[in-house]
């Protein structure tokens, strides 16, 4: 947090110290991003990333969107980039780099994107993408359940006030869950840890992740969460 002395923007465990939320997927078939927020570029940078086959947004706020020029690299190696996104997304992404959707010219080595409005499942490669429609404050945006030979893989909750009923039953028993659990005390956009908890009691994940975590929730307090429920941390591998 730019200015802020307290514990945890002055740790010394390297967890602590997070960019924005977002997850890249590799596949055998094909690699993608969920959300290229602000930091997408140091994010791609840091992890070697060599190819993006597509990319998922969950929604338009800033923290998730403003890296979305940094495709241009991925864009440019496969000649165009398919990025999916709800109907209300894509018409903010429209807006926000009409450069890019609506360019006067073509220009080499800029971002070309392929638009996809997701209006249902969908496939990349060989994975099943599921939309999660969730409150996030006034908001509705998208989550996703990744699927691969019937079997739910993950989970993927990054911004969330509450997680519907139909939602609970929809990811119930998936292998990892990846939830938004911004810190102890209630929010009005996000979820608490407490509501996170209750939530991954409901859906039964063989492992649960916190993500979009904010500085007021340490990476020490892991210590005290149940059994086989982690902070996740930038740089984090799951292997599925």
């Amino acid at each position: 947090m730019i200015g802020c002395d307290c514990e945890v923007c002055h740790s010394p465990d390297p967890r602590d110290q997070r960019l924005r939320s977002s997850i890249y997927i590799e596949t055998p078939e094909c690699s993608w991003v969920v959300d290229t927020g602000t930091d997408f570029r140091t994010q791609a940078l840091r992890a070697n990333i060599r190819k993006v086959d597509a990319v998922v947004f969950t929604h338009s706020h800033t923290d998730h969107i403003m890296g979305f020029d940094d495709l241009r690299r991925f864009s440019h190696a496969r000649g165009s980039m398919p990025v999916y996104a709800s109907a209300e997304t894509m018409r903010d992404l429209e807006r926000v780099f009409q450069f890019a959707f609506h360019p006067t010219r073509q220009i080499p080595y800029y971002l070309k994107p392929e638009p996809h409005v997701i209006d249902g499942p969908f496939a990349l490669g060989e994975t099943l993408i599921t939309p999660l429609p969730v409150p996030h404050g006034e908001s509705i945006v998208n989550g996703f359940l990744f699927a691969r030979d019937d079997k739910k893989l993950v989970a993927y909750l990054s911004d969330c006030s509450a997680v519907p009923d139909a939602i609970l039953d929809l990811i119930a028993g998936v292998k990892v869950l990846i939830i938004d659990a911004l810190r102890e005390k209630p929010h009005p956009t996000h979820l608490s840890v407490a509501q996170a908890l209750e939530a991954a009691t409901r859906i039964r994940p063989e492992a649960t992740y916190f993500t979009h975590v904010a500085h007021e929730l340490p990476q020490a307090a892991e210590a005290c969460l149940p059994a086989n429920t982690s902070i996740a941390y930038d740089g984090l591998k799951l292997i599925l």
